[in-house]
């Protein structure tokens, strides 16, 4: 039940004919962590995850880390830290010119990610506003921010209002994965309205 399966859930589950079950390995997202755009700095602790860590490194004096993968219903959109921000254009129109994936280009998917939008700030060529998953600036953003983006304009770095449009080069601010101050995972966006359906059965943990 990861950001794909409640995305998939959600469609198959708009036609009544089907039966849908979704799966989760770990627990529903209740923790009050998960729904606080801040509480992503406590996730990497172990809350909602497998707990996993990494071997000793190395080349950091046999430090461990921890390696924080998801275990609850949304997946790492559920612990992660809120930030929306696609691929390249570029990268998008290679896998379509140079390896032959027809539909793959920038072009093509676009309209797909204009249609999951419900951005809080941007509705125009390359963002939607109708969309189930919210999209917004930061609500609180610390004034060091703003020395930092007169820095680098400074240095001749632009400063860019929306790094998901028509170019990702410069400073500003990163759009989030948040609405009303409130993460706006896969399992809010697209399970949560559609949890009454007859049709549809999560099993978690």
């Amino acid at each position: 039940a990861g950001p794909a399966g409640c995305v998939l859930a959600n469609r198959l589950s708009e036609d009544p004919s089907h039966s849908v079950l979704l799966l989760e390995a770990g627990g529903k997202d209740w923790h009050p962590l998960i729904h606080m755009p801040a509480g992503f700095a406590k996730m990497t602790k172990g809350i909602a995850s497998w707990g996993w860590s990494t071997v000793p490194q190395k080349h950091m004096k046999d430090r461990v880390f921890w390696y924080t993968q998801a275990k609850v219903v949304g997946g790492g959109s559920s612990i992660n830290a809120q930030i929306y921000t696609r691929g390249n254009a570029r990268d998008y129109d290679a896998w379509e010119k140079e390896e032959g994936l027809a539909g793959w280009g920038y072009r093509d998917v676009l309209p797909y990610f204009k249609r999951a939008e419900n951005n809080q700030r941007f509705a125009n060529d390359f963002h939607g506003d109708q969309g189930p998953l919210g999209v917004s600036n930061p609500i609180s953003p610390l004034p060091i921010c703003e020395a930092y983006f007169r820095a680098g304009q400074e240095m001749g770095i632009p400063f860019n209002p929306d790094f998901n449009g028509a170019a990702q080069e410069g400073v500003g601010y990163y759009q989030l994965t948040q609405k009303d101050a409130r993460r706006s995972s896969a399992s809010v966006a697209y399970l949560k309205p559609i949890r009454t359906r007859k049709n549809l059965t999560v099993r978690t943990d």
